[in-house]
């Protein structure tokens, strides 16, 4: 895949974010606007670029690389839960273990790797990406809300993942691309021209986010740079070597890599609130872990790249 071309993508994604960031600091955007277009952006944009995305002639070949991506990020997560549960045991402070463990695995895969996906690979891309939303979720609320939740019900747990409107759509994608079924003209249309805000409306509400965000207190703690150190770079090193094992190629590989190679999820935020906890480090590390992100990604696909060509 051309880096140059991921360079500029990057770039782009930045000057949205700056837009973002702008439309915050002018106070055109108030909190409650912010959440509803989060609201709108996972609950019907994301859907519909996934759905979007299945449409598409069914191939073998594009059906086995996708089973494979599916195993390459059940042992990823499984990896990355069991490397934070043995790295952050010594941690003595609840808030911020519960934090660091969270941060590093959960990836912002959604806000930030669709996009991308969608932007370098096209509907290809987002066909693959659907890979790493569906564990992302599966892992999320069952593992990922357990660290802040720990009273959660089993019951509630498999609900939330059951009632995801993206796992849903996934679903409903899979059966489509499976059975070749077509969608009427008019549905197509406007589905995918909805999917066509998925990246600047992403990219803006990230920007907004990052304005309100303070980490000076939190930026000299050694967790919240080591948590960085694993989320941005050392997970992701480990997701390639993942799935170069299992025989990822092409589009799965480098659509998966982009989705690994994400930043911390900003749920990191949400759950140490909902949780009652200081949210200075989850802010810091998710912040920190964003900015940076427009160096490491470029960084991370430039080693797939260099690997996949050995």
């Amino acid at each position: 895949m051309s880096t140059a071309l991921l360079n500029r993508q990057i770039l782009l994604m930045f000057c949205l974010m700056l837009v973002g960031y702008l439309i915050n600091r002018l106070a055109f955007m108030h909190p409650q606007t912010a959440d509803d277009l989060t609201k709108i952006l996972l609950n019907i944009v994301s859907p519909c670029l996934i759905l979007n995305a299945f449409q598409q002639p069914f191939s073998s070949d594009r059906l086995t690389q996708l089973g494979l991506a599916s195993l390459a990020m059940l042992f990823f997560y499984l990896l990355e839960i069991l490397a934070t549960q043995l790295i952050f045991k010594s941690v003595q402070d609840p808030n911020l273990k519960r934090a660091a463990k969270y941060g590093s695995v959960y990836s912002n895969a959604g806000f930030m790797g669709v996009p991308l996906a969608s932007a370098l690979f096209g509907q290809n891309g987002v066909f693959f990406a659907v890979v790493s939303l569906a564990a992302f979720n599966l892992f999320n609320w069952t593992h990922g809300s357990a660290l802040f939740q720990e009273t959660a019900s089993p019951a509630d747990k498999i609900k939330k993942i059951l009632l995801n409107p993206n796992i849903i759509t996934i679903v409903f994608g899979l059966i489509i691309f499976l059975t070749r079924f077509q969608l009427p003209k008019i549905a197509s249309a406007t589905i995918a021209a909805i999917s066509t805000i998925n990246t600047p409306l992403s990219m803006i509400i990230i920007g907004s986010s990052l304005a309100t965000i303070k980490i000076r207190k939190e930026i000299t703690n050694p967790y919240v740079w080591f948590v960085i150190l694993l989320r941005n770079l050392l997970f992701p090193i480990a997701a390639i070597l993942i799935l170069q094992a299992l025989s990822v190629t092409n589009t799965a590989f480098y659509t998966t890599v982009l989705m690994a190679a994400c930043p911390t999820a900003g749920l990191v935020v949400l759950f140490t609130i909902q949780a009652k906890g200081n949210p200075s480090p989850a802010i810091a590390i998710m912040g920190l872990s964003t900015i940076l992100s427009l160096v490491t990604i470029p960084a991370i696909f430039h080693l797939a790249n260099w690997l996949m060509a050995l």
